[in-house]
């Protein structure tokens, strides 16, 4: 009676807790959304305000620097000092009278050249002597009457901003003052923000920008060119999901805030790509501190219900004090099994090994290891079968049949040609269509390219590309190198194996994966060598594939890809063009495919 009253009282005070935990989720998720909208929608806004500011102050600052050094052609033109140098020819103390004015203006560079377009004069010393006649800012001064601003590209990828004015005197023309804008500091400034920005002329090309790379592209082909791993990638972040206000731009699909300012020199525009990790940050600390209130309610609302029912549970303590004894002496007996078992496990394992170790060998192995493909293939053409008949469709079932078939008669030979690999064969040789044996090798890899769903792509020559050799022994060692290759890749977020087969000097087969590379370059090819979890492999394949290449007069090698994976490549002697031509009229030319299994369906 006592434990039915307590266990009523339980259910009713369960009831009513469920129902209290679940009015105080509601209004948890109820807050935390509405402060969400609420601050993100404030946040956003200070945020491009901010980003106005700023975008203002740089373009000023930029405006007002193009303009202060506008003015040092002109005054410089009417300095006696350097009309005289230029009426005398005597320049000795040209260049020290520019480095006097450089520092005071603040310009990057001053040069004095003469009516020929010869440096005279120069703050760089450098430059003295050099011949500027070609140059748009030599001739364009020469042309004109006023200053004359000219962009120019740098052979270091960067830009050049110059001002130009014609010196003369008494209606001669003596030559030209010129004047080199440092626009980079402006640049090395912008780049301890978290902002991209950039600044393009009249046509829209990019002269200034955060990322070099930028330089001299339009806005929308540098940010389609733009690496997702360099500055852009740390200015910018995904934000399209957490912002209430809708993006302004798209940068390689993450949402930014883009901000344009006219610059009232020569039709420039700046722009600014402002992230929105600033929002986040802030709205994520209100969000943090509410949730944090709501586990506090939480944490208390079950230390009160603790206390309550602690009374109770020391009553049941009481009536479970025999379970607990017999449960610390059944627990004594499970521990004194299980000590019995791990030594007797230990036994198994060293009598197991033993045996593994005095049955093992290469024939054995490598039996075992080539006919798991075709047993795997036999497996999915039975239950093929089996369902087909089940749906009284008795024809189609005859051809996974046949297939089958082929199959024990593919098992058959592999036993045959395994022995090559201890002996030497002395097979009589016939013409092979490499296109073929790789469209057969694929058909009995069909089970784990289904499983696995790995990108197989194909690329074949439109001629067929002809070899002497036995086609099962061909097939044997692609079939391994797939094998190989979708083990390989197993880590691989996207999985991809590209297998191209050309014709040249002789019939090359390239298998590359996205794997993570080749280990041990030397001991790749030695019996028994393997990097797979005991189970997957006993490292015969590859001895086996290099052994039967070399039969058949090739090479097989192995490498680590530039891009990362591992790449192998089995070159056998090609047919001589005579040959090739008699036996490929009655062959169909190959093309290139995607194979149908794995992610991408679409045949190409």
């Amino acid at each position: 009676m006592v434990s039915e009253r307590v266990f009523s009282k339980n259910k009713a005070i369960s009831w009513r807790v469920r129902l209290a935990l679940a009015l105080l989720l509601v209004l948890a998720v109820a807050t935390i959304s509405i402060t969400n909208r609420l601050l993100t929608d404030r946040f956003t806004e200070t945020t491009r305000n901010r980003a106005e500011l700023r975008l203002a102050l740089y373009s000023g600052n930029l405006q007002a620097e193009l303009r202060q050094n506008s003015i040092v052609p002109q005054l410089l033109s009417r300095d006696p000092t350097l009309l005289g140098a230029l009426n005398s020819s005597d320049y000795s103390r040209s260049t020290q009278r520019l480095l006097s004015f450089v520092e005071e203006i603040g310009a990057a560079s001053l040069t004095l050249l003469d009516r020929d377009g010869r440096t005279v004069a120069a703050t760089d010393r450098n430059l003295l002597g050099s011949n500027h006649g070609s140059k748009p800012y030599f001739l364009d001064a020469l042309r004109g009457s006023g200053t004359i601003f000219t962009v120019g590209q740098r052979e270091s990828g960067g830009y050049r901003f110059t001002h130009s004015r014609r010196m003369q005197a008494g209606g001669d023309t003596l030559g030209v003052i010129l004047v080199e804008v440092d626009l980079q500091k402006f640049e090395r400034a912008w780049a301890g923000i978290s902002d991209a920005l950039i600044v393009t002329d009249s046509t829209g090309t990019i002269i200034l920008s955060t990322e070099p790379r930028w330089r001299g592209r339009t806005e929308e082909d540098a940010l389609a060119r733009q690496n997702p791993q360099s500055a852009i990638q740390r200015a910018i972040q995904a934000t399209a999901d957490w912002t209430a206000l809708p993006p302004d731009a798209y940068v390689q699909g993450e949402a930014v805030m883009r901000l344009e300012n006219k610059i009232p020199f020569r039709g420039w525009r700046m722009k600014s790509f402002t992230t929105y990790a600033s929002v986040r940050e802030r709205v994520n600390g209100v969000l943090a501190i509410e949730i944090m209130g709501f586990a506090i309610l939480l944490a208390l609302a079950f230390y009160f219900l603790s206390r309550r029912t602690a009374g109770r549970m020391a009553f049941v303590q009481r009536e479970s004090a025999e379970l607990r004894q017999l449960n610390a002496r059944l627990q004594r007996e499970i521990a004194e099994r299980q000590r019995v078992q791990e030594t007797l496990a230990v036994a198994e394992q060293t009598l197991e090994q033993s045996s593994k170790l005095a049955a093992l060998g290469e024939m054995s192995a490598a039996v075992s290891h080539e006919l798991n493909q075709p047993l795997a293939a036999m497996k999915t053409y039975l239950a093929g079968a089996r369902l087909l008949l089940n749906r009284n469709r008795p024809d189609e079932a005859l051809s996974s049949f046949g297939r089958i078939d082929d199959l024990i008669e593919r098992m058959g030979a592999i036993t045959r040609q395994l022995k090559s690999y201890a002996r030497k064969g002395a097979e009589t040789l016939s013409p092979v269509n490499m296109a073929d044996a790789l469209a057969s090798s694929l058909s009995m890899m069909e089970p784990q390219l289904r499983q696995r769903q790995v990108e197989i792509s194909r690329i074949l020559p439109d001629q067929p590309v002809l070899v002497m050799g036995d086609r099962m022994r061909i097939e044997q060692v692609m079939v391994n190198l797939l094998r190989n290759a979708l083990d390989a890749t197993k880590a691989a977020r996207h999985p991809h194996v590209d297998i191209i087969l050309s014709a040249g000097e002789t019939a090359t087969l390239t298998v590359r994966d996205n794997g993570e590379g080749i280990a041990d370059l030397d001991s790749l090819f030695e019996p028994f060598y393997t990097t797979k979890q005991p189970g997957d492999g006993v490292g015969l394949g590859l001895a086996i594939s290099s052994g039967i290449v070399n039969d058949l007069g090739g090479r097989l090698t192995a490498r680590d890809g530039q891009q990362g994976g591992a790449v192998f490549e089995m070159k056998l002697p090609i047919l001589t063009e005579q040959e090739g031509e008699m036996i490929a009229k009655t062959m169909p030319p190959a093309g290139m495919t995607m194979h149908p299994f794995g992610k991408n369906q679409a045949a190409e």
